[in-house]
């Protein structure tokens, strides 16, 4: 067993999946291959037409910390990828990035899809935080607020990423062969994120 992270890192409050973002800033990083630059360019040049520069700023270094999660074949499958696999994309990346979103889509989505369960709902986040504040510091102080915009942030990634419905209906990932590949390419398989069955590689 690997030895668990000491702190989780609770700062995905910026946007949800950053879909749309992530297809403007990864040409430039497959053109510039240095996420420095990526960030630099698109916070000099407003690539990602935010309101005001504080804001572009904040979505930039959030969408440039989820896209560095991906292999650089991974952000390139995203220059030609459908609306549906850059969401899959995104949502690896997110929970890759983010330990606390990897174990909830691994230990609740994926094991409720397999146990039959049909629906996930707020009291099913609520309770894995729970759970994993026994342990966890920073999760045992987090504020009612903070705990309700992180819920929040987790159940509308999903909803973009088409694994739930907004009626909290699990909805099975439909993998185009490209975006399984990627992700069984992975040890452990990434394919534990998503509410599908294993794909033997």
């Amino acid at each position: 067993m690997a030895a668990a992270p000491r702190r989780y890192a609770l700062s995905f409050t910026a946007g949800a999946l950053l879909v749309r973002e992530a297809a403007l800033l990864a040409p430039v990083y497959v053109e510039r291959r240095d996420w420095k630059q990526v960030r630099d360019q698109a916070v000099e040049r407003n690539l990602l037409q935010a309101r005001t520069r504080r804001t572009g700023i904040r979505l930039v270094h959030e969408t440039v910390k989820r896209l560095s999660a991906l292999a650089d074949d991974e952000v390139e499958l995203l220059l030609e990828a459908t609306a549906s696999e850059r969401a899959y994309l995104m949502w690896a990346a997110a929970c890759r990035r983010y330990e606390l979103i990897g174990e909830f889509a691994e230990e609740v989505l994926r094991e409720r899809f397999l146990l039959r369960a049909s629906t996930l709902g707020h009291e099913n986040f609520d309770s894995f935080v729970r759970a994993k504040a026994l342990w966890y510091e920073e999760l045992a102080q987090i504020k009612d607020s903070t705990m309700q915009k992180l819920r929040s942030n987790v159940f509308k990634m999903m909803q973009e990423a088409e694994l739930l419905s907004a009626a909290g209906h699990i909805t099975p990932a439909v993998l185009s062969e490209r975006v399984a590949a990627v992700l069984i390419a992975r040890t452990p398989s990434d394919l534990r994120f998503f509410p599908a069955q294993q794909i033997e590689g």
